[in-house]
């Protein structure tokens, strides 16, 4: 026997709901077979990648427009000074970076330095329009951007050519700075009075020196170099 949960009618057992009141006849077996269905989705959604081409094109109307207006504004309204050379250089100078990250990817990572050492001489080279003297230019803001992109060219090919490990890469790193700082000293001391003396770069170039001694002894002892590997961890 069966009865109405609503209103306890007793219920004959091929009824499919209540005579009385309408209410549908429920078996509690069968409950318990249907499937119980989730309130979310079984199928997770997906969303289309962004492509590098679209981030290239969006890269490039953001930098393009900003220089644009800038260029406009420093031509109607603020006509003072050539501002707006700093933002367009800036600009471009941001685009030539961006290259190799949202626009061509297979570009070479030497060519993406010499494009960016371009770039940047390019950029003092637009600054120089808003000093009286553009001496600094060729006697020093050139000559350190040649001696920096030499450097990072010289420190990715030995990072990409020669034995490559935490610790051989940062002999590398470590003897670059001291080439670069002595270059920027002889730069600046070349410059500003002429004449060519070392002194904080030999502080410098000492403790290079050191450091580096350190870690040859390290990398040519294998016991030492397991061992520093262990306490590092790497």
């Amino acid at each position: 026997m069966s009865y109405c949960v609503n209103c306890g009618v007793e219920l004959d057992g091929a009824l499919t709901e209540c005579p009385l009141c309408n209410t549908p006849v429920i078996n509690p077996r069968e409950l318990s077979r249907q499937k119980k269905q989730s309130p979310y989705p079984e199928e997770k959604g997906t969303v289309e990648s962004v492509r590098r081409k679209d981030l290239g094109i969006l890269t490039t109307s953001i930098l393009g427009a900003t220089a644009v207006s800038c260029g406009i504004l420093n031509l109607l309204v603020f006509t003072g000074a050539p501002w707006s050379l700093t933002v367009i250089g800036a600009c471009l100078l941001l685009w030539v970076m961006m290259i190799p990250l949202v626009i061509y990817s297979r570009q070479s990572v030497y060519l993406s330095l010499l494009l960016d050492g371009v770039a940047t001489g390019l950029y003092l080279f637009i600054l120089s329009f808003l000093t009286a003297d553009r001496s600094w230019l060729w006697g020093l803001g050139i000559p350190i951007v040649i001696l920096v992109t030499v450097l990072a060219e010289l420190l990715t090919i030995c990072i990409r050519h020669l034995p490559s490990s935490f610790l051989t890469n940062a002999l590398y790193v470590v003897s670059v700075i001291g080439l670069l700082c002595l270059g920027l000293e002889l730069l600046i001391d070349r410059y500003v009075s002429g004449n060519i003396a070392l002194s904080w770069s030999a502080v410098v170039l000492t403790v290079v020196g050191v450091v580096d001694v350190l870690l040859i002894t390290v990398l040519s002892r294998r016991r030492l170099r397991n061992e520093g590997r262990r306490r590092l961890h790497f």
